[in-house]
């Protein structure tokens, strides 16, 4: 059973990496670096992630976390419902508002190290952080097709 927030299992991280002697970097890995995922074959995988970056003899390890917000979720559900067809029964909407009882709570961990040019990177995320971004993604795929549909109107 995973947990639908991964504070614990934040505090677990960084009194292990301590214990490690290594020290944290808050910080963000983006897709725009190379980047290695590291594949967890169980719940604490990521202990064997931290053991790898000292292996590796990494100085430190970037940790970021994402905190659900109220107002990430009013501005998703604000989003779904201008983007939404007339005739949609409004599921994702549906499915945004149940996003409010996850509010304050961590949803996503990332830690990463550095080796040779490549980033090595370890991400936990909860089920319903998952549902988060994937209608973040529908608002996207929506807006660009409104986008598009402009743009076609002004070469015209």
């Amino acid at each position: 059973m995973q947990p639908d927030n991964l504070i614990s299992l934040k505090d677990d991280m960084v009194a292990f990496i301590a214990g490690h002697g290594m020290r944290r970097l808050n910080g963000y890995v983006t897709e725009d670096v190379p980047t290695v995922l590291f594949e967890e074959e169980d719940a604490d995988g990521w202990k064997d992630f931290v053991e790898h970056a000292k292996a590796a003899g990494a100085p430190f390890l970037t940790m970021s976390e994402v905190i659900l917000e109220r107002e990430d979720i009013t501005l998703l559900i604000e989003q779904l419902r201008e983007d939404t067809f007339p005739d949609s029964d409004e599921i994702e909407v549906e499915e945004a508002e149940q996003l409010m009882k996850h509010v304050g709570k961590v949803g996503y961990l990332q830690l990463g190290f550095a080796h040779q040019g490549v980033m090595f990177i370890c991400e936990m995320a909860t089920d319903w952080y998952d549902s988060f971004q994937q209608l973040m993604e529908t608002i996207g795929d929506l807006g660009g097709i409104l986008v598009d549909d402009h743009e076609d109107d002004d070469r015209e």
